[in-house]
């Protein structure tokens, strides 16, 4: 199955066509003869969301395991066969997917197809005990690397369990927990694999410098013959109320180089004109040097070194605005708290000014189109919107969507979420010299007993 290659209002030119392999995989070919390379990026739906409460982390776990080799390519030979061939590859893993995608010489298409599909097709055939507990330490080593032993480390753990409840399948992150990995055996990788790693769970998305007649040979070669599966069951639903009503709050107190006041607000979820008045309102507020808590709290009143106001989009469930100060010297977060509210109450009254309104979109029409001028950008994108709102064709008219956005949207989604009861807060504060000190010497005999 085909579509035209038309271009679409709005789309700057781009242009993709959709097909469907017999087994169901989904498949998204744009052309774009520019430069001499090819991205292929591939979707499986899949992510933190399905897990189960006792089995979290196996999405990202099984990221990892995807390159440990398989029926054809044992070891680290995906790594090694595509950086020889001149290519870059990488794998990533969220709440809502995991994306696997490789950039190549063009010339070295076919490669990067052959790849993929073996191992979607003969991953089991590998797939061993040592494997596992060589992927569970890595995982393991990342979880200590990048959250537990670094400054504000766990923040978004914490504050994602604050924003969702228990048992809403946002509450935890795709890093999973350190008891959950110890407990997952082969058998349940497995099975995992065989119910989420199938061609009708997965969207294949080429964009490149590419012959769409030979690539789709090429794919029906290698991913034609790998059987469907028809077990999986759709994740819990995440729909929650517009407003938590109350504020959710937790005091840390961690050796970390400044006090924090970060926070998660509830916002519309991704896909609606709302989540993208949400985005220009949080760039308006927190976006950048010309935003207004960076010129209201670092410049003008200096009682802080950072502030910035991000959002994160979510299909499946309401977004989050991420706000994060780091406190200048000895400012209490109490002074800081006061003024974000003072900012976000004012801007709720009286919305953008009509000079913010073009710098925000500008700000966000410029990030778009350095996304959609990548091939590797490119193919994500339109795997996005294939896997979670069921058309890649929305990948290329977002940013007529965002420009389309008024100010008394913006005003009006402000006004509605960006409020102190429907936030989740951590405040940071720092260990007295003396307890860093004490944590510090603990820290080195645990170090020392274990050497021994």
């Amino acid at each position: 199955m085909g579509h035209t290659a038309t271009a679409q209002a709005g789309s700057g030119g781009l242009t993709a066509t959709e097909h469907r392999l017999s087994n169901g995989l989904r498949v998204v070919l744009s052309e774009d003869h520019l430069t001499p390379v090819a991205a292929v990026c591939l979707w499986y739906d899949v992510g933190s969301r399905h897990e189960v409460e006792g089995r979290t982390g196996l999405a990202h776990l099984f990221e990892h395991l995807m390159f440990q080799g398989s029926a054809s390519v044992p070891g680290n030979g995906h790594f090694e066969l595509v950086q020889g061939a001149g290519g870059s590859l990488n794998g990533t893993t969220s709440f809502e997917r995991t994306n696997y995608f490789e950039t190549m010489p063009a010339h070295q298409l076919e490669l990067a197809l052959w790849l993929e599909a073996d191992r979607m097709g003969s991953l089991l055939t590998a797939l061993d005990e040592d494997s596992m507990e060589n992927q569970r330490d890595v995982v393991k080593n990342e979880r200590r690397q990048r959250y537990d032993n670094v400054p504000y480390g766990t923040a978004f753990e914490k504050l994602t369990a604050l924003a969702y409840p228990e048992g809403h399948p946002y509450h935890h992150t795709p890093i999973g927990s350190m008891a959950d990995l110890d407990a997952a055996s082969l058998e349940d990788a497995r099975n995992f694999f065989r119910t989420y790693y199938a061609p009708n769970n997965a969207v294949l998305s080429v964009v490149g410098d590419i012959d769409p007649e030979k690539t789709l040979a090429w794919i029906e070669k290698y991913f034609g013959s790998i059987p469907s599966h028809d077990g999986k069951q759709p994740p819990r639903g995440g729909e929650l109320p517009d407003v938590i009503g109350e504020q959710l709050r937790e005091e840390i107190v961690e050796e970390v180089p400044a006090r924090a006041l970060m926070a998660a607000y509830r916002l519309p979820q991704d896909g609606t004109r709302e989540c993208d008045a949400a985005d220009l309102a949080l760039t308006v507020l927190g976006g950048g040097e010309s935003s207004r808590l960076h010129n209201r709290l670092v410049r003008r009143d200096q009682t802080a070194v950072a502030a910035g106001f991000g959002l994160l989009r979510l299909a499946g469930a309401p977004s989050l605005g991420w706000l994060d100060v780091k406190t200048s010297g000895g400012v209490e977060v109490p002074q800081i708290e006061a003024a974000v509210d003072d900012e976000l109450a004012r801007f709720a009254a009286e919305g953008p000014t009509e000079e913010e309104m073009e710098r925000a979109q500008a700000q966000l029409e410029r990030e778009w189109l350095d996304r959609l001028s990548t091939v590797a950008g490119r193919a994500d994108e339109l795997c996005r919107y294939a896997v979670l709102f069921d058309d890649p064709q929305l990948a290329l008219t977002a940013v007529q969507r965002v420009l389309d956005i008024t100010a008394e949207e913006v005003q009006a989604v402000a006004a509605a979420r960006l409020r102190p009861d429907n936030r989740a807060v951590l405040v940071y504060e720092p260990l007295a010299a003396e307890d860093a000190e004490g944590a510090e010497n603990t820290d080195e005999s645990d170090t020392e007993g274990a050497q021994q």
